[in-house]
């Protein structure tokens, strides 16, 4: 079991037309990064995701809530958005089989099926409630705040929904919040309601929780292995334990992009697996990355990356063609990988057709290998920077290396950019004003902010 990282297509001598990062560029990154490191270490115990796949403590209260729920729900979910949603959809993407809601009881070895509400649209959550048994159903509120507007006013509607599928005192065992260890809302309503409730440590954030409860107990529910996850995830923090760009893989992700950003303006990262598991593990990462890093710096200057999802193959009959021959602005990043478990072996039908000759004894897996090594080769050929992370299968130990890999590389690239990479205040202003005009306490200030803004002028309007 391994992560490699192959940077070989981001380096001058590589790539066409002169471009790409020098060895020199590289080198002096060493000194940056080793600024880098030392600043994340410093900030170790406020960085609780640091040490999220070794907190046992919070494993075995993750676990005993899951073990406790099982055999009694074919159904489970989740409602929450942003990191409380993004993180446990890849997870489920990554490692139940494919489709997994639309298969039944027996397929999926008795585990419940995993419903995610991740925004307010009234007609998705009438569709998901009109499809549910609530009395079968457990329903898991993830909040960090515990006063998340969109959650809690899904947590409202699923509530009075679960009132009248059962009986008040029979809803509140049918519920586990999830969320901050002592305030908030959800806190406030479990301690006197007596609703199960699992941690959030007050020092993870949620695009960084994957690997906390968030994302662990929603796993745990249908059936991945959260251990072998964890265990990935501890084995890419101990690669990262070294300052050196030799040994750490999310340093090295971390440096190659803002080297690219910062000295050869490639300002948008695209992400892209070659494996429709992987799909939503490149949302979860345009989450982490764009909200950690799109930042004022303290002299008043902007920084930030644009991450973009993309899936091989698909995307090479769409996004490709601009990653080709569009503007010279962007870094692509594949995951490859080997020991598929089902290579699916193509038939040899129609040898008098060359077009489809070809094709016969081959696998699909093979044919996905190829393709992505010939667009890596084909950018480097046109001087388009990439790079490719390596797996050896798509299993809880690789993909746990792979969040724990993205999430330590995002903490370096705060440094680097010189950015808090853990605050969000660019969301803040919007949520502000939204809470204002909905008529919550406490934001009269915002309220009157809103109210000096140009009103819509008719000008300007067809």
């Amino acid at each position: 079991m391994t992560i490699a990282f192959d940077f070989t297509n981001m380096m001058a001598g590589a790539l066409a037309s002169g471009q790409g990062i020098t060895e020199s560029q590289f080198s002096n990154a060493q000194k940056a990064f080793s600024a880098a490191h030392a600043a994340v270490e410093s900030q170790r115990a406020s960085l609780g995701f640091l040490s999220l796949p070794t907190n046992e403590a919070l494993l075995a209260s993750t676990l005993a809530v899951a073990d406790n729920a099982r055999g009694k729900y074919t159904d489970v979910l989740l409602l929450g958005i942003g990191g409380s949603a993004l993180g446990p959809i890849a997870l489920r993407t990554a490692l139940r089989p494919y489709a997994w809601n639309a298969l039944d009881l027996s397929a999926r070895d008795g585990f419940p099926r995993l419903h995610v509400l991740d925004n307010v649209d009234p007609l998705t959550i009438a569709a998901i409630l009109s499809r549910l048994d609530l009395t079968q159903t457990l329903v898991l509120v993830v909040s960090k705040s515990g006063g998340t507007v969109e959650t809690m006013a899904q947590y409202l509607i699923v509530r009075d929904a679960l009132a009248r599928a059962m009986d008040e005192t029979r809803a509140r065992q049918h519920i586990v919040f999830v969320t901050d260890p002592t305030v908030g809302a959800l806190r406030r309503i479990a301690r006197a309601e007596g609703v199960t409730t699992l941690d959030i440590p007050p020092n993870i954030g949620g695009r960084f929780s994957v690997l906390s409860p968030v994302g662990l107990l929603p796993a745990a529910l249908i059936g991945i292995d959260v251990r072998a996850l964890l265990a990935g995830a501890a084995d890419m923090t101990q690669r990262a334990q070294s300052d050196s760009l030799a040994t750490n893989p999310a340093g090295i992700f971390a440096v190659l992009q803002w080297v690219a950003d910062t000295q050869h303006r490639r300002a948008i990262q695209a992400l892209m697996p070659y494996a429709d598991p992987l799909r939503d593990l490149a949302l979860w990462f345009v989450q982490l990355w764009a909200e950690s890093l799109g930042k004022i710096r303290p002299d008043g200057t902007h920084a930030g990356p644009t991450p973009i999802p993309a899936l091989g193959a698909t995307d090479q009959h769409s996004q490709v063609q601009l990653f080709m021959e569009g503007p010279l602005d962007k870094t692509v990043t594949f995951v490859a990988v080997s020991g598929r478990q089902n290579d699916g072996p193509i038939p040899s039908r129609h040898s008098d057709i060359p077009e489809l000759a070809y094709l016969g004894g081959r696998t699909l897996g093979t044919l996905l290998d190829i393709e992505q090594r010939a667009t890596a080769g084909a950018l480097a050929a046109r001087g388009r920077f990439n790079a490719t992370l390596h797996i050896d299968a798509i299993d809880a130990w690789h993909v746990g290396g792979l969040m724990q890999l993205f999430a330590l590389a995002t903490a370096y690239a705060g440094s680097l950019y010189g950015v808090n990479a853990f605050n969000q205040p660019g969301v803040e202003l919007g949520k502000n004003f939204a809470y204002a005009m909905l008529g919550r306490p406490g934001s009269d200030a915002a309220r009157a902010e809103w109210d000096a803004l140009p009103k819509p002028d008719p000008r300007w309007r067809v």
